[in-house]
């Protein structure tokens, strides 16, 4: 079981100070990988609804400051050896599809192949307007379009493509990214996002909290992958190919142990529900969780961000070995 944690790209903890302390203390602790985060700039009045709270509410607000994703898997990339970074999840329809292989596969390369490609299409339109982006209502095709025309950068030697969004022919694409593939985990529990997932995907990456699709229990969880199945079967994928990873918006202590319909919630209560949580589903196939350490109760600090993996560390790593 690979276990990651999330790097703060908003909020107090953003300063490079902080960021640097908390990469490095990951690393040092026996954390296989960082989840970096991705917004550009979250416009004000926002009407969008988040998917992962039963209201809607962005948690972070409009008003936050927000570190740009791939620069900052840059920044840390320089300050570790080992430690992978996943993009939790990359807003593909957010940056044009060349510039954005480019930056990737140079990531890659200097990381000597650290990078986890996670992909979503995105939530909130008014993210999309604010910064230029692709149409906000065709981003299902426009991210099937940049995954296809990356794909064909990073692995032929005379790149070319033809699309509605990309084209381009009679170019040299170099350096090509180390690893091949990068590995892409597709977030998001939808329709779309299974069908996406068994067509181009090394993993599938879904939070347990989408109230649309719950899989926040084991049966839930269960329902969740039996309708997984059902989309590999459908597309002709043997869903032993594609690696289960799964991500969690808290951590241990945050929330008390709680049920619905009379089963156990997964990823509430303290660190021994944990490790129960994360060895139910390891027997269920899921190789890969990464949870939140910062930004509640003393955690809004550095000193109590780095208290609490600490806590992970010894109450929960550790008791998965």
């Amino acid at each position: 079981m690979q276990i990651g944690f999330n790097l703060p790209t908003t909020g107090p903890l953003i300063e490079p100070d902080s960021l640097v302390r908390i990469v490095t203390e990951g690393e040092a602790l026996g954390f296989d990988y960082v989840t970096i985060s991705d917004h550009i700039m979250v416009p004000s009045n926002l009407q969008s609804k988040y998917p992962y709270t039963g209201t809607g509410e962005f948690p972070a607000g409009a008003s936050a400051a927000w570190l740009e994703q791939l620069t900052t898997t840059a920044y840390v990339a320089a300050l570790t050896k080992k430690l992978r970074f996943v993009l939790s999840v990359m807003v593909v329809p957010h940056r044009p599809a060349v510039l954005t292989a480019k930056v990737l596969s140079t990531i890659d390369h200097l990381s000597k192949g650290r990078l986890t490609l996670g992909i979503g299409v995105g939530w909130c339109r008014e993210e999309f307007e604010a910064i230029g982006a692709a149409p906000f209502d065709d981003r299902g095709n426009v991210t099937d379009e940049w995954i296809a025309a990356c794909q064909e950068l990073w692995t032929a030697e005379a790149p070319k493509f033809n699309g509605k969004y990309v084209s381009f022919d009679d170019v040299v694409f170099t350096p090509k990214p180390l690893q091949k593939p990068i590995p892409i985990w597709v977030g998001g529990e939808s329709a779309p996002a299974l069908r996406r997932t068994v067509r181009y995907a090394h993993g599938w990456y879904p939070v347990g909290t989408n109230p649309q699709h719950p899989m926040n229990t084991v049966s839930t969880f269960k329902q969740g992958l039996e309708r997984f199945h059902g989309f590999c079967q459908r597309g002709g994928r043997d869903p032993k190919e594609i690696a289960l990873a799964y991500r969690v918006l808290i951590g241990p202590g945050v929330r008390p142990r709680g049920s619905i319909e009379g089963e156990a919630e997964l990823f509430t209560g303290g660190d021994s529900d944990w490790v129960g949580d994360i060895r139910r589903l390891k027997d269920l196939g899921v190789s890969s969780v990464d949870v939140r350490l910062f930004g509640y109760g003393e955690a809004q600090t550095l000193q109590g961000t780095i208290d609490n993996m600490h806590r992970f560390k010894d109450g929960v790593l550790s008791r998965l070995a």
